[in-house]
């Protein structure tokens, strides 16, 4: 069995996907570290023969091609994709990237195999995420709220990680339950987190495995109904782990950035509220341990919002 499985979620993005392989077959060692790379087509209404042909004219790598029976949003794909992989480590790459080095593979052993923060197995290694116009640091893909103080530490023990530049040991999926599938866009990365810092895992940042993303370095502004399901995730989050208070506290600053963000939409922000006053009677809170809370401060989470 080879230590690596591949994971990519393409959405509309056939050109992209592709060039992708083509980078995972190129790098260090692939014949020997890569058990797979899973593609799965979320959907998509794109026309994806070249990616299938090229699938097809290089069965020197185990490239498996699946077609999602709808859109799956991020979790339910990612969880879809899980159950044909047999890789140790599985490495989730977007599908508008590559990676940089040559030697990203052996670098994500490498670092699962250094020593993790305390006495915590290291669960979660976050990549190192550069803009592939300009090869700029993209602001909101390092794991830490504090960017000026972390952005030139080539490794740090986190509280999160960038959900489309990671690598996850399999059987610690196995072990605190997939994605959350309830969360159809963003903040799933923070709920996986903290259950594995609960079992008393630890997740890390290492620069030494590089993402070139291609989102443009001006970024895409999120869709109202994308603003609104991450804030009414991250209230689902802080009511379900975090002391009370960083529910109240998170509820009432992300409304506050919605607004923001969203010029004012007043229905949206409505909803939003309607929405985060649901959690206390449909969420079960199941809080962090002591020592998980201690990992927290430890690592300078930010966890008021």
């Amino acid at each position: 069995m080879r230590p690596i499985s591949f994971i990519i979620i393409t959405y509309n993005r056939p050109g992209d996907t592709l060039e992708l392989l083509q980078n995972i077959q190129s790098l260090n060692r692939a014949a020997e570290l890569l058990e797979e790379v899973i593609v799965v087509n979320n959907a998509s209404t794109e026309d994806y023969s070249a990616v299938r042909n090229y699938i097809n004219n290089n069965p020197s790598v185990s490239f498996k091609y699946f077609d999602a029976p709808s859109n799956l949003g991020v979790t339910k794909g990612r969880n879809y994709a899980l159950q044909f992989a047999k890789g140790e480590i599985c490495i989730f790459l977007d599908d508008d990237a590559v990676l940089q080095n040559k030697d990203a593979m052996e670098n994500v052993i490498k670092s699962f195999e250094s020593k993790g923060f305390e006495d915590r197995e290291v669960a979660i290694v976050s990549f190192k995420v550069l803009y592939y116009d300009n090869l700029e640091m993209q602001v909101n893909a390092l794991p830490h709220k504090q960017f000026e103080k972390y952005r030139g530490m080539h490794h740090f023990f986190t509280y999160y990680f960038a959900g489309g530049a990671h690598a996850i040991k399999r059987k610690l999926l196995i072990e605190a339950g997939n994605l959350p599938e309830e969360f159809f866009y963003g903040m799933e990365e923070y709920d996986l987190s903290y259950r594995l810092i609960d079992k008393n895992y630890c997740i890390k940042y290492d620069d030494s495995i590089v993402m070139l993303h291609k989102e443009s370095p001006l970024g895409r502004k999120p869709k109202e109904e994308k603003l609104r399901s991450m804030w009414v995730n991250k209230c689902i989050v802080a009511y379900r782990y975090l002391p009370i208070r960083y529910f109240y506290s998170t509820a009432l600053m992300w409304s506050i950035q919605f607004l923001k963000e969203t010029g004012f939409n007043i229905k949206g922000f409505v909803k939003g509220w309607s929405n985060v006053m649901k959690i206390r009677s449909t969420e079960k809170r199941t809080p962090l341990s002591k020592s998980s809370m201690g990992y927290l401060r430890k690592t300078e989470a930010r966890l008021w919002y």
